[in-house]
């Protein structure tokens, strides 16, 4: 069995994180949706909110299951016995970024490969500062994220507004 593990901070999670998500999961046996903090990052959702939102979007899908994580990816990992970790590229600036953190990963923990997938076309201009900022504009959500998604963002530009 081949296990692998696609790690982000999905705040919030969008259609082309789903995209990702849905092809890794036709290619391994079982894929672990990490959900992390990143300290670089001021999440909209909690952890707990956020890995909740994907195991709602991800219910469809037999083999892939959602975790929250901290710490270093390649040690969550080797914890969880994946031996891939997946990272999906949106566009030659994600390349920069994420070569970087394979090679990290790499001299790491040299038994574990790091796979990019490119995401669909329709979804290559999708990050989700984008979604947050076309949410916080009052923006037509429709198509960048699921539906479920779509509900939280619209509570909390609610929330923020208070």
């Amino acid at each position: 069995m081949i296990r692998a593990v696609y790690p982000g901070t999905f705040d919030p999670v969008t259609n082309g994180h789903l995209d990702v998500i849905e092809r890794a999961a036709r290619i391994f046996d079982e894929l672990i949706v990490a959900v992390t903090t990143n300290p670089a990052k001021t999440p909209w959702f909690t952890l707990e909110e956020r890995v909740t939102m994907l195991k709602e979007c991800c219910q469809h899908l037999s083999n892939v299951r959602v975790e929250a994580f901290d710490g270093l990816l390649v040690n969550f990992a080797r914890k969880v016995g994946a031996k891939v970790i997946i990272k999906g590229l949106r566009a030659i600036s994600d390349f920069d970024y994420e070569f970087q953190m394979a090679a990290i990963n790499r001299k790491l923990a040299p038994e574990i490969e790091t796979l990019f997938l490119m995401t669909s076309l329709p979804y290559a201009y999708l990050s989700s500062s984008a979604v947050k900022e076309v949410a916080s504009l009052g923006g037509c959500l429709k198509e960048l994220v699921p539906e479920n998604v779509a509900e939280r963002l619209h509570q909390k530009v609610m929330e923020r507004r208070r």
